[in-house]
């Protein structure tokens, strides 16, 4: 259950100590369920690009939450690809979590105090940054510089919710990302606000489009799981340890993201009490 007091989003559950081997599952546990079962089902993006996008030549879903996902798989069957995609949109995040629909999700997901209040979260695998998307020959910078302007976000998230702040826009919601991106290339929004993960890839997309300004807000990305399945939080935070320390995070951000300069894995929190 979420803490009546949620003081700081990022605090997950510990881990329950070393990572065990796929074949020393706790009897009993979700894990062990799920590998009984013999495949892990996930919610995720197939059309956020380098996060979770499907790729045209192969059909198969790529991106660095995807990588996360991978992980999690080889540490329950000893095998990354043990993975059933659900595809679904920012606004189905919570709720395919609370219908018993997906055993996780990780589509570019902030963790807030909110949230926890419904589900539960594992460590912060990613600290992003809401920026802006506009035209290449815009001399906008930040909100300041749109006064007037239309500015889309996908529906269901706190980038759409952050609009509030910025009286002088226009928010227009759509049902994903790519559809702001859509209504962007036809001129029927004026600038995108996501984050910077999300619009980095749009810009490699469009040639015309470009990401500006400093970061307006902090998005630390988790892996949402069912608010009653702490075990499966713990056991989550224990692969993100080893995928932290054994490279497969720096490669894998190194792979997708490395356009948005260095960085390294963010530490950890813990310290959140069933």
């Amino acid at each position: 259950m979420a803490d009546a007091a949620c003081t700081d989003a990022t605090a997950s559950y510990a881990p329950d100590g070393p990572l065990p081997a796929p074949d020393d599952l706790p009897d009993g546990s979700t894990m062990a369920e799920i590998r009984e079962r013999g495949s892990l089902v996930v919610g995720v993006s197939a059309d956020t690009l380098l996060m979770g996008a499907r790729n045209p030549f192969t059909g198969d879903v790529e991106g660095f939450d995807i990588d996360v996902l991978h992980a999690v798989s080889e540490a329950i069957f000893g095998d990354p690809d043990r993975l059933v995609l659900k595809v679904i949109t920012s606004g189905e995040r919570i709720e395919v979590l609370e219908s018993d629909e997906v055993d996780l999700v990780a589509r570019a997901f902030t963790v807030t105090c909110d949230r926890w209040e419904q589900i539960a979260f594992s460590s912060v695998y990613y600290d992003a940054g809401q920026k802006l998307l506009v035209p290449t020959d815009s001399t906008a910078t930040s909100f300041d510089d749109l006064d007037g302007a239309r500015v889309c976000a996908p529906e269901g998230t706190t980038t759409l919710a952050s609009l509030d702040d910025h009286p002088g826009v226009v928010p227009v919601p759509a049902t994903t990302h790519t559809q702001c991106l859509v209504l962007f290339q036809q001129g029927k929004v004026d600038a995108i606000t996501g984050d910077d993960t999300i619009l980095a890839g749009f810009a490699r997309q469009d040639p015309y489009a470009k990401v500006v300004g400093e970061p307006l807000s902090e998005e630390p990305y988790g892996v949402g799981v069912r608010q009653d399945e702490v075990d499966l939080v713990r056991f989550v935070n224990a692969v993100l340890e080893q995928v932290r320390e054994d490279g497969r995070w720096q490669d894998s951000y190194d792979k997708w993201l490395g356009d948005l300069g260095e960085a390294t894995p963010p530490e950890p929190t813990y310290g959140r009490e069933p």
